[in-house]
């Protein structure tokens, strides 16, 4: 892609759970998409109408939680940004991609308290893999939230996770890597939801996958995409009519033809940085032969794929 910055991008095929294709041999750290799906994934649970369907006939076709890994060359370390139910079949990918004999697990950075960015935690305890003081990072009430509710607090006891609380707008130091949270609207029943600014030596993604309508936010979107190299942005539903008989007033998000709108305007150098992420199991964008996703990517977006690989 022709990008001011020059984005730098490298794109692998997942099957069956072994990564293949072209990969980058530099010491560059970068990001890798281990999943696009809403919380619960594709297909969804207890869905058996027609768009569930080809997920439960077809492995190939299920698509995990929206989840990234950080991978440092230069420490070999990963860190996870958000702990989905899926993890057990992420870490494998992950093993796949950058051997765990060689990387070891550094960090999880969660965004919020709903069940598909924290609930894969269960997976860390002594039932499972018996980790020993993985730091999660979090903001106060979501860090308040795992420490005083079971089961996540026998993760705490146990010390299979260290808590590390997180304060808006201040960065986290990893070795060539700074990661800055930040407050965004959303519905908080149980904790703050924050997105991310993930800055490296040569490039930067902000990974905002669970957000309300952009204008409760107060910041202006394109600028915000402006200064990052990549913008992976919360494209839970397509259009307003993907659930038929529930007000969505009580799910917001932007939609993705909202964002495309917003952002209409917007030079081709912009448009190009966006990838959308975190996709309902009702988003037409999971399926590539769409014409919601020939719609998208014709306008000048992206849609995020599993094995997408973005250097830093």
């Amino acid at each position: 892609m022709n990008f001011k910055h020059m984005l730098k991008v490298m794109s692998c095929l997942i099957s069956l759970g072994t990564v293949t294709g072209v990969h980058s041999e530099s010491n560059q750290p970068f990001l890798l998409i281990l999943g696009v799906a809403q919380d619960a994934g594709y297909p969804q649970a207890g869905c058996f109408k027609p768009h569930c369907m080809p997920g439960w006939h077809a492995p190939q076709k299920r698509q995990h939680a929206t989840s990234l890994a950080l991978v440092s060359p230069a420490s070999n370390q990963t860190y996870l940004f958000e702990a989905t139910p899926d993890l057990p079949e992420q870490l494998y990918t992950l093993h796949n991609r950058v051997s765990s004999t060689q990387y070891s697990l550094a960090g999880v950075f969660v965004t919020h308290a709903h069940i598909g960015h924290y609930a894969g935690l269960m997976y860390l305890g002594h039932e499972a893999m018996g980790a020993s003081d993985v730091p999660v990072y979090a903001m106060p009430r979501m860090t308040t939230f795992l420490r005083d509710n079971g089961p996540w607090s026998q993760l705490v006891s146990f010390q299979n996770i260290s808590l590390r609380k997180l304060q808006n707008n201040t960065p986290v130091g990893l070795q060539q890597i700074s990661v800055i949270p930040f407050l965004v609207p959303h519905r908080d029943e149980f904790s703050e939801t924050v997105g991310y600014s993930i800055r490296g030596p040569n490039a930067s993604a902000v990974f905002i996958p669970d957000i309300n309508k952009w204008h409760i936010w107060q910041q202006d979107l394109a600028e915000v995409v402006r200064q990052h190299d990549y913008a992976l942005l919360d494209a839970t539903f397509f259009s307003g009519d993907e659930l038929p008989g529930r007000d969505m007033s009580k799910v917001p998000h932007p939609l993705v033809t909202e964002t495309m709108q917003l952002l209409s305007n917007q030079p081709d150098d912009i448009r190009q940085r966006v990838w959308f992420i975190h996709m309902n199991h009702t988003n037409p964008l999971l399926d590539k032969a769409s014409e919601e996703y020939q719609s998208v990517t014709n306008a000048g977006f992206n849609v995020a794929f599993a094995g997408l690989e973005l250097i830093l």
